[in-house]
């Protein structure tokens, strides 16, 4: 573990709370969670945090399975194909986020996140838990395969905002409502983790005890947004999920920019 302060890992656990929260309802915990790592470890190598972050987003991002599983009904059929292909396609972005820099990603991210909320805002009732008549399975199945291949190699190379596509995509793809694609949003988003992770680990990078220091209040942060994500419903995490995606936009132009 660096030699950091305890200050330090009083503000690194505390943005490691809160993104878990934010993340198990909406997706964007990586909008807390990596720049608030950058801000209480300035002059740490952006790869060990990249590593870091995702230690604790796997433990947490398993616990929000583990909470919504209880409660909601999650499309295991579905999304454990999708989650064994976006795992190998995250080694593979992880892998190139090592050899290759990734700013340019910047830009593109922040177009699509626009489309993602205006699309959003403008059809209300998206995410109002029904089958897209006229798709096939088959259509679906690889429709869905291909998102894991994408945002699988996505979320290993850059990360923002992943958890925000999968649950728009899931929406789009499969008919469910906001809740249960959040909920099975997580089984994919877990794999994703869990390959980068043990890309950076095999490769040398990461702050261990950190990493799992973090994960238990990313853990804990998972249990009280999966709560109140349960308590408060579909219409809920809609209006939550508009929030966070604006967030990400601003967070995204303003590094752009300064």
């Amino acid at each position: 573990m660096p030699d950091i302060s305890i200050f330090q890992i009083i503000g690194a656990c505390f943005f490691s709370f809160l993104a878990g929260a934010i993340d198990s309802i909406a997706g964007g915990g990586g909008l807390i969670q990596l720049p608030g790592l950058m801000a209480v470890l300035p002059n740490v190598p952006i790869v060990m945090l990249l590593s870091t972050n995702k230690m604790s987003s796997a433990f947490g991002t398993g616990m929000a399975i583990f909470q919504y599983s209880k409660k909601v009904p999650i499309h295991w059929k579905r999304m454990i194909p999708i989650a064994a292909i976006a795992f190998f396609a995250s080694i593979c972005g992880a892998l190139t986020a090592t050899r290759v820099p990734n700013q340019w990603m910047r830009p593109l991210v922040t177009v699509l996140l626009i489309v993602i909320l205006i699309y959003t805002l403008l059809k209300k009732d998206l995410g109002d838990d029904t089958e897209k008549a006229g798709v096939s399975k088959k259509s679906k199945i690889i429709l869905g395969l291909l998102v894991g291949v994408f945002i699988g190699f996505y979320d290993g190379f850059f990360g923002p905002g992943t958890g925000n596509f999968l649950i728009l995509c899931f929406i789009f793809i499969f008919g469910l409502d906001f809740l249960q694609a959040s909920a099975s949003s997580k089984v994919v988003n877990l794999a994703t983790n869990i390959g980068a992770m043990l890309l950076f680990i095999i490769s040398g990078y990461g702050y261990y005890l950190l990493g799992i220091l973090m994960a238990a209040f990313n853990m804990a942060g998972a249990v009280c947004g999966v709560k109140l994500a349960v308590l408060k419903g579909s219409k809920f995490i809609r209006i939550f999920f508009i929030i966070v995606v604006s967030g990400l936009i601003i967070k995204q132009i303003l590094d752009f920019l300064l």
